[in-house]
């Protein structure tokens, strides 16, 4: 065999493995299109088809039934009480988990992951359990004369489990990466702890702490089990917006399961707007600077 033809057999298979990594790139890429669609794309086309299917009218008059509006101020309610908590925590929680090494930082980890690894069905069951009737706190809240499951109380509490997790995970990380440099030298030129918070530390972890309340609010908006265990879903009283959609489904009442639908995908897409307008803003700042 020639020179020649061992080059032209040598060319002819690399072109075959080309032709064969696009013919791969091709079938991976339609695989995830593919899932994408059946599991996300089709099912959310469906609702908003659902949601307007018997004209616009209808659309609005569910917007205005006086049971959809206490359930949709009650999810704003809820989280307007739990993501600043959340944050708040979040952020203590990432300051020490970073800047500290202790005995149980592992643990402590672990227990702020809980919440992905249980069911929400059994955070509720553990807030009944501790704050319900015959619940270990139930001798002292009954002494407060306080109420808390079957009313906003565990609402918030049920939302506050959902969304813990999220500001913490996205901030730890960064703490870690930035390291401590810039916070030392900022204390040795006399900078006072929040000084160095608000002019340093806060300015290097603000993405991920963006993110995380992205997270954490899209999390609160979306709870459901939990809150199903501990509200008792009283339509008017204790119902939020994802117990209004449970609950008109259950009765047959599918336009106004999907309106309420689609005004749950509206405010997680107003999120993403937010997020992205942020973004660019903070972009163009970065930009004015550099230049």
């Amino acid at each position: 065999m020639t020179v020649e033809s061992k080059s032209t057999q040598s060319l002819g298979g690399g072109a075959k493995s080309e032709k064969g990594r696009e013919w791969g790139k091709i079938a991976l890429i339609a695989a995830v299109v593919s899932y994408l669609g059946l599991v996300l794309v089709l099912p959310t086309l469906y609702v908003f088809i659902g949601a307007f299917s018997r004209g616009i009218v209808p659309f609005f008059a569910t917007l205005i039934d006086p049971d959809f509006t206490q359930a949709l101020r009650l999810t704003a309610l809820a989280v307007g009480v739990a993501v600043p908590l959340n944050v708040i925590f979040g952020l203590c929680a990432a300051w020490v988990i970073a800047r500290r090494r202790f005995r149980g930082r592992t643990l402590l980890l672990s227990i702020i992951d809980l919440p992905f690894s249980i069911s929400p069905i059994v955070a509720g069951l553990m807030l009944v359990s501790l704050y319900g009737r015959n619940g270990l706190l139930d001798p002292v809240l009954q002494s407060l004369d306080i109420k808390v499951i079957f009313s906003f109380p565990a609402i918030a509490l049920a939302t506050m489990m959902g969304g813990m997790p999220f500001v913490a995970r996205e901030v730890i990380p960064i703490l870690e990466e930035v390291g401590t440099q810039e916070e030392e030298a900022a204390k040795t030129l006399g900078a006072g702890e929040w000084q160095i918070f608000w002019r340093v530390t806060l300015p290097s972890i603000r993405w991920g702490l963006f993110y995380g309340i992205i997270l954490t609010t899209a999390r609160a908006m979306g709870e459901y089990g939990a809150i199903a265990v501990v509200s008792s879903n009283l339509i008017g009283r204790t119902q939020t917006l994802t117990l209004y959609v449970e609950g008109a489904y259950r009765n047959y009442d599918s336009q106004s399961a999907f309106a309420a639908s689609v005004v749950l995908a509206g405010l997680a897409g107003a999120t993403l707007v937010i997020k992205e307008l942020f973004e660019r803003r903070i972009r163009m700042k970065d930009e004015q600077v550099l230049s």
